[in-house]
């Protein structure tokens, strides 16, 4: 069914005139369809019933009433004056309790009730409410003033909907006016009397007696008295005597100007709870305390407690702190005492007694703890830390640590520690570290560095001067030990030794008067299969760089030697790596230009090979270049030999590749051979040890299994009348009769002078010139063979097998009638069908005759 939606709206009207009060009600609705539109000038029937106590109480009235909706489908009925269905209107007793109305409509105005719905009556007509409560209904004079000696309460409003029972509004603009006011006027009243009294009953946790509100910036509530209690809040339980709240502003403000501005005590000596409890879930500060003044912003005093006691629970908070952001002291601790320390920090747990530490360094100058001496010309020490427990062997009696990255550009700062002595004219150290002991066990050493991280340096040593020649580290024996002992327990180096400048990363030196060795290396484990020195380099400079500086010097720079009996891929005098993308693995440069050694000299005296060369993956195993006008390779046998010059095998039978390859990228020849010898072939070739191919001296070719070419025809180089550029692959060709042996294109049908056609891939090209000569401004004419052929229609549809002629098209042949044919003018016939107009090309067997 469609669905209609209604606008209810019940109009009550108020009646000051008993006598005269019509016993009905107004009601209005506005009606509309499904898609929202408007019922306009429509007849409407609505079923109205009075319902007691609650949505679908007691019935005690109902009636029908129908009326028409207007142009803007409002109808206007009055609930008394249509047909009565049950109860009667005028008896119903309105201040029996709360009641309800149900209405259900009809739109198309009958009885079919298909929208219904429930109101309560939150208003009871005043005529009919004073009617049935038997009232008077005269007029109310206002103002209204009467005297009563009553105990009872005089004016009692019971509401029980959502409504205010008494409201008070005034909307003067005077002062101190009041919209409700309530006065005690005995001027010795009991205790607790009240002017204003509010009561909740609730025992839910947001009720409220008093409230008052102000929409302005002024008071919500406000109390004033001359010498007693402005306000006073009382909780005779656990609750709040006073609560403050505000969501922006101040929820509590106490100021005075000459007393105290707020006041807290507890009078109970057995009370332990404390005076005051300030918290907070925010960020903020839960106490915040100013003084604009020489006073103490807090001054508190105990007796044998503590005057301030500050906890916290969190490591990154405090009990106590003090800001300074001006020239003072954060805290300052002052004792005359000689016993007692200023400022004592003392730990009981697993903390500590005393932490200084800084949050922002805006100046550079921020100290956690500073300790000084030297004022009022003293002379104690800025500092002492004493282990006074000789057992006490696990923890150190100082230690400095530091979480920051320290300071680059500046490496004095940002440390754990720092030691300077600020005299250019001092002998002493800045840190002097010594042990006496008998022991040389680990650990005992006048100055222990210890890296405990991933990264990090157990001791820097830095001579920060650029000017300075002083080295930075010094290390001297006088005993038989070494002057520098460095092992590396795992994967690191023993020792590691850089530059920045143009100097030796390490520098061994002997001096004159010595007999011992620059450097030695030496390996004492036979399992190790290390190098005894390993050199890297990634500059462009040399890994390794010896030299024998004498001329007349027979000695190598570099000498290696293996005595092994194995010939293992490694075994070498010099085994050398190229282990990037590029660099050679050996360089041997003679760079001497009027030198006249080779590069390379390698001998062998016994029976394995002087260079063995082997390429693993693309590269080849000799790459051999030339830029003068030598040879890239040159290889010869001399005469006292009987080897090969070159020699070149492949013992992979799956190898597909070709044993010699030679390409040419210039305009010589890509491989020469020339024969010297009185006698023999200039080349011989063989399948499985037996001659196939040869050509001997005279240039002649002799092939025992026949010749193969990729060409389909064979073919003769001609001259052509006219350019050649005129001609293409496909051209009938015919004998000229202006020069001799010359060709030119066919014009004439059944030429009896056709010779051939213009070949596209020769398989044999024929002439008469030496092999060295050119053939330009010559065509190859095939007269035998499989060769593409321009064709056309003029003899008729060309069928495989068709004899071919001449066409009288230029260069074109065409389809032969076998009964004008004559010798000498058959082209060859067609291998394929041909039925297009314009002229194309077909395969044809060229056979003249």
């Amino acid at each position: 069914m469609k669905k209609i939606l209604l606008s209810l709206g019940i109009m009550l009207g108020l009646f000051i005139g008993h006598a005269q009060a019509p016993e009905k009600m107004s009601y209005q609705a506005v009606m509309r369809n499904g898609s929202g539109q408007l019922l306009a000038n429509q007849s409407i029937a609505v079923k109205v019933s009075v319902l007691q106590g609650s949505p679908a109480g007691t019935l005690v009235y109902s009636e029908r009433l129908a009326g028409n909706t207007n142009a803007n489908g409002l109808i206007s009925l009055e609930i008394g004056t249509g047909t009565v269905l049950s109860g009667t209107f005028a008896t119903i007793n309105w201040p029996s309790g709360s009641y309800y109305l149900k209405t259900e409509t009809d739109p198309a105005g009958g009885t079919n009730y298909t929208i219904a719905g429930t109101s309560q009556l939150l208003s009871v007509p005043y005529a009919m409410y004073a009617k049935s409560a038997g009232g008077t209904g005269g007029n109310f004079t206002i103002p209204y003033t009467n005297t009563v000696n009553n105990a009872s309460t005089l004016f009692s409003l019971v509401n029980d909907g959502d409504g205010t029972s008494v409201e008070g509004i005034n909307n003067t603009t005077s002062s101190s006016i009041a919209a409700v006011r309530g006065i005690v006027s005995n001027t010795a009243p009991g205790g607790f009397s009240s002017a204003v009294r509010g009561i909740n009953n609730g025992t839910g946790g947001l009720g409220i007696g008093i409230w008052g509100s102000q929409a302005g910036s002024g008071w919500g509530v406000y109390g004033v008295t001359p010498g007693g209690l402005g306000v006073y809040g009382n909780s005779s339980g656990a609750g709040t005597g006073v609560y403050a709240n505000s969501n922006t502003g101040t929820g509590l403000t106490a100021t005075s100007t000459n007393g105290i501005a707020a006041s807290m005590s507890i009078f109970n000596n057995a009370n332990n709870n404390n005076v005051l409890n300030a918290n907070t879930l925010g960020n903020g500060t839960v106490i915040n305390v100013s003084s604009s003044g020489s006073g103490a912003g807090v001054l508190s005093s105990t007796g044998t407690g503590f005057a301030i006691h500050g906890i916290t629970n969190a490591q990154t908070s405090a009990g106590i702190i003090g800001d300074n952001s001006g020239a003072g002291e954060a805290v300052v601790g002052r004792t005359t005492s000689d016993i007692a320390g200023a400022v004592v920090g003392r730990n009981d747990g697993g903390g500590y007694g005393v932490r200084g530490f800084i949050s922002t360094n805006t100046t550079g100058t921020a100290v956690g703890v500073l300790g000084q001496v030297g004022s009022n010309n003293s002379k104690g020490r800025a500092g002492r830390f004493e282990n006074f427990n000789a057992s006490n062997d696990i923890n150190n009696v100082f230690e400095v640590e530091t979480n920051g990255n320290g300071n680059i550009p500046d490496n004095t700062q940002g440390n754990a520690a720092s030691f300077i002595v600020d005299n250019t004219n001092s002998v002493g150290a800045a840190v002097r570290g010594e042990v006496n002991t008998i022991f040389g066990n680990f650990g005992a050493a006048g100055i222990f560095g210890i890296s405990s991280g991933t990264g990090g340096r157990a001791g820097l040593f830095y001579a920060s001067n650029p000017s300075g020649n002083g080295a930075a580290l010094i290390s001297l024996t006088d005993g038989n030990g070494n002057a520098i002992t460095a092992n590396a327990g795992k994967d690191g180096n023993g020792v590691e030794t850089n530059i920045d400048g143009a100097g030796n990363a390490l520098y061994a030196w002997v001096p004159t008067f010595a007999t011992g060795r620059a450097g030695k290396f030496n390996i004492f484990n036979d399992a190790n299969t290390s190098d005894v020195i390993t050199v890297t380099t990634v500059g462009n400079g040399n890994a390794g760089n010896f030299k024998v500086d004498r001329v007349t010097g027979t000695s190598a720079a570099v000498r290696g030697e293996v005595n092994s009996q194995f010939a293992n891929f490694g075994t070498a005098g010099i085994y050398g790596i190229s282990s990037g993308t590029g660099g050679f693995a050996g360089l041997f440069h003679a760079s001497n230009p009027a030198g006249n050694g080779p590069a390379l000299i390698a001998i062998a005296d016994g029976n394995g090979n002087a260079i063995t060369a082997n390429a693993d993956n693309l590269g080849d195993g000799i790459e051999s270049t030339v830029n003068g006008s030598g040879s890239a390779i040159y290889g010869w046998v001399p005469n006292f030999g009987t080897g090969r010059a070159g020699y070149f095998r492949n013992f992979n039978a799956a190898n597909g590749t070709p044993v010699l390859s030679v390409t040419n990228a210039g305009t010589g020849t890509g491989v020469f051979v020339n024969h010297t010898g009185p006698s023999g072939n200039i080349a011989v070739f063989q399948s499985a040890g037996v001659n196939v191919a040869r050509i001997n001296k005279a240039g002649m070719g002799f092939f025992n299994g026949g010749t193969q070419n990729s060409g389909a025809d064979v073919a003769e180089a001609f001259d052509v009348e006219g350019n050649t550029s005129d001609y293409e692959p496909g051209d009938i060709l015919v004998i000229s009769t202006d020069s001799d042996r010359t060709v030119e294109k066919s014009s004439k049908a059944y030429s009896t002078l056709v010779a051939g056609v213009y070949a596209t891939k020769p398989g044999v090209l024929l002439t008469e010139e030496n092999i060295d000569s050119e053939l330009i401004g010559k065509v190859p004419m095939g007269v035998i063979g499989v060769i593409p052929t321009k064709v056309c229609l003029e003899g008729g549809k060309i069928k495989r097998g068709d004899l071919l002629v001449t066409s009288s098209k230029s260069g074109t042949a065409m389809k032969a009638n076998p009964k004008r044919v004559k010798i000498g003018q058959v082209i060859g016939k067609a291998l394929q069908d041909y039925d297009q107009n314009s002229i194309g090309k077909i395969k044809v067997l060229v056979n003249i005759k």
